[in-house]
């Protein structure tokens, strides 16, 4: 069953309890389940319908239903009122209310038999006697009172058990949160001590280099060595506030506005750069901006490593609905780099640009070369 099936029966239900209490009542009244009354038809339907809708209300006041079950059974021995209201009893009063509920209903059933004796005839015979009286009270008092405790406890039972359930689900949320800040505090560690130690030693020595340097050529070299270095080290100790902490926040992210920047540092290395921008260039969200720079960061990077004396091109197209990135090298002229890498440069480029909802290409030209595609939805 749905949530939206569970509302209308939800709505549905007290309605449904309150005809049927008018109809127990009338069928009653005329002698069909109870003792036949010689009043007047409308003032019996007029109690019976005043017993429905007690009925019906009874979910937001239990009182009138009893009352209403009180006058009905005293005066005319219509006994679904009643049985309604014992099990609502049952199910919603509190231990002093309910032994209030109890006594009252013990005083209407006592003052019904005291009445149904003097009446004489077939209600006599039915109520008036204390045997019947008795029978009448605990099939119509305590049968439905007990199965409104019984349906109490029980739902107290399943609610313990759900807010149970739901305690230790937040535990085990909890346990799991902590090992992750466990973890991501451990690997920031690490990352520490093995890579930012080393890279510190090698933006140290490329200060001195450039110092020391025995021509212009070379102190530029290491100057921009250097550079590169401490970009690196305020990269990684971005990555590793984030490792450390869930809620850590990242400083500024790279866009398109920094590419040139990325661009002039790989023309500084000596590798030609080439870059092309077609169609009105716009602003774009913040993620695509940098998942396009990250492409071309990537590319680049594969360029240094494979194709060191390639003449490259970067290409940013502005689609309607895309921003399309290319970075093509032809082939290079000299020996490949011998840079270490991870083997999975591409692939953690592929996923980033998925996540937005792009398209990830990359491979060897038709002519000759190698180029990376990514086009990324910016619509």
């Amino acid at each position: 069953m749905t949530y939206g099936d569970a509302g209308i029966v939800e709505r549905i239900t007290p309605w449904a309890l309150g005809t049927v209490v008018f109809l127990l009542s009338t069928a009653s009244a005329t002698g069909s389940v109870g003792v036949e009354s010689t009043l007047p038809a409308p003032l019996l339907a007029a109690v019976a319908a005043a017993s429905g809708i007690a009925a019906a209300c009874a979910r937001r006041s239990l009182w009138p239903l009893a009352a209403m079950g009180a006058l009905a059974f005293a005066w005319l021995v219509m006994w679904p009122a009643a049985v309604a209201a014992s099990y609502y009893a049952g199910t919603h009063l509190r231990r002093r209310d309910l032994w209030l509920y109890v006594g009252g209903a013990i005083a209407v059933f006592a003052l019904s038999g005291l009445i149904s004796h003097r009446s004489g005839g077939y209600r006599a015979l039915v109520v008036g006697t204390p045997a019947n009286a008795i029978l009448m009270g605990g099939a119509m008092l305590g049968l439905p009172l007990v199965a409104g405790l019984w349906v109490r406890a029980r739902r107290q039972v399943f609610d313990a058990m759900r807010e149970q359930a739901q305690q230790l689900q937040r535990e085990q949320i909890l346990r799991a949160e902590q090992a992750r800040s466990q973890e991501r505090t451990r690997i920031a560690r690490e990352m520490h001590d093995v890579v930012a130690h080393r890279v510190s030693l090698m933006v140290l020595h490329a200060g001195a280099l450039e110092v020391s340097a025995p021509d212009e050529r070379t102190a530029e070299a290491a100057a921009l060595i250097s550079d590169v270095g401490r970009e690196a080290l305020t990269n990684l100790r971005e990555v590793l506030g984030v490792l450390r902490s869930q809620d850590s926040v990242r400083g500024p992210q790279p866009t398109l506005a920094d590419l040139d920047r990325l661009l002039d540092q790989t023309r500084a290395l000596g590798i030609v750069v080439n870059r092309h921008d077609e169609g009105a260039a716009r602003t774009l969200s913040p993620i695509v901006e940098r998942t396009a720079y990250r492409v071309v960061q990537e590319a680049l990077t594969n360029v240094h490593k494979h194709a060191p004396n390639a003449e490259t091109d970067v290409f940013v197209r502005y689609r309607p609905v895309e921003l399309e990135v290319i970075v093509c090298n032809e082939l290079s002229t000299g020996a490949g780099g011998d840079l270490p890498g991870s083997g999975w440069g591409l692939v953690g480029l592929r996923e980033r640009v998925e996540l937005v909802g792009g398209r990830l290409e990359a491979g060897p030209r038709d002519q000759d070369g190698f180029q990376v595609v990514a086009r990324i939805p910016a619509a």
